[in-house]
């Protein structure tokens, strides 16, 4: 069984992935068991001047060094359950101290293998303006539909103001949910939540679509890997393929 790597950048994203990885140990493994997890947290705050600036060196140092406390941690592989970071990440010299499994294209085989052809995307204005979808869906002839530039620049001070410290206020969820129905108006057939805490708020309860949600399942294709025999082949740009998930890898439920 092979040992996960969680590279925390935001602290409720990574949690939310921490509790998912172990609940679906359980459902595979058996009650309390999940694979070994290995966990970085890296102060988010040190990467937004970068961010902030659009100057991606200066985050860059930052995410590298969680992937090497993981990695002197004993992990095999890792995860960053921040669809953001994936900006910087790809851009890393490599090799990289681990594979890494990549968050966009976890939800890129999980969109095939529910027959998607068209879907919507919500996150920071970084993540919905940005090439990490594009380029991860392009590839399986999925069209994306995100928000106009005013609306992304709410939903994105939403996410830092309120998400990323822990407060979740019934206005907020509504407004995030009134941004799924005009990504449904425009002809999605469902909705990535490319923002690692926006499902904590949002979930396929209350969404007017079908619901990708990046946080558990990149927790859930992370068990899965960790629990496939054999040796991890990275492909040439340090990345792992996602795993096929077997008929047990459930999802666990949204809580």
């Amino acid at each position: 069984m092979k040992t996960i790597g969680i590279v925390a950048h935001s602290a409720e994203g990574a949690g939310l992935c921490f509790l998912t990885a172990c609940r679906a140990g359980g459902e595979r493994l058996g009650e309390h068991l999940h694979p070994p997890i290995a966990m970085s947290a890296i102060s988010m705050g040190l990467s937004m001047p970068g961010w902030w600036a659009g100057d991606l060196e200066q985050v860059k140092p930052h995410l590298l060094r969680g992937i090497e406390m993981v990695a002197r941690s004993g992990a095999d592989f890792f995860v960053c359950p921040d669809n953001t970071a994936h900006l910087a990440l790809e851009r890393m010299p490599l090799p990289l101290p681990l594979p890494g499994l990549h968050i966009a294209r976890v939800v890129g085989a999980e969109i095939v293998h529910r027959g998607f052809s068209r879907v919507g995307l919500l996150g920071t204005r970084w993540t919905m303006s940005g090439s990490v979808y594009p380029d991860a869906l392009r590839r399986h002839g999925v069209d994306l539909l995100v928000p106009d530039a005013q609306e992304q620049e709410a939903v994105n001070g939403l996410i830092f103001r309120e998400l990323c410290n822990g407060r979740f206020e019934p206005a907020t969820t509504a407004r995030f949910l009134r941004a799924i129905e005009q990504l449904k108006e425009r002809g999605a057939q469902a909705v990535i939540l490319g923002c690692t805490e926006i499902p904590i708020i949002v979930d396929d309860r209350n969404a007017a679509l079908p619901t990708l949600d990046s946080t558990r399942l990149l927790a859930r294709y992370a068990v899965e890997l960790a629990l496939q025999g054999g040796p991890l082949a990275a492909q040439q740009d340090g990345w792992l393929a996602p795993p096929v998930l077997t008929p047990a890898a459930g999802l666990p439920p949204a809580t």
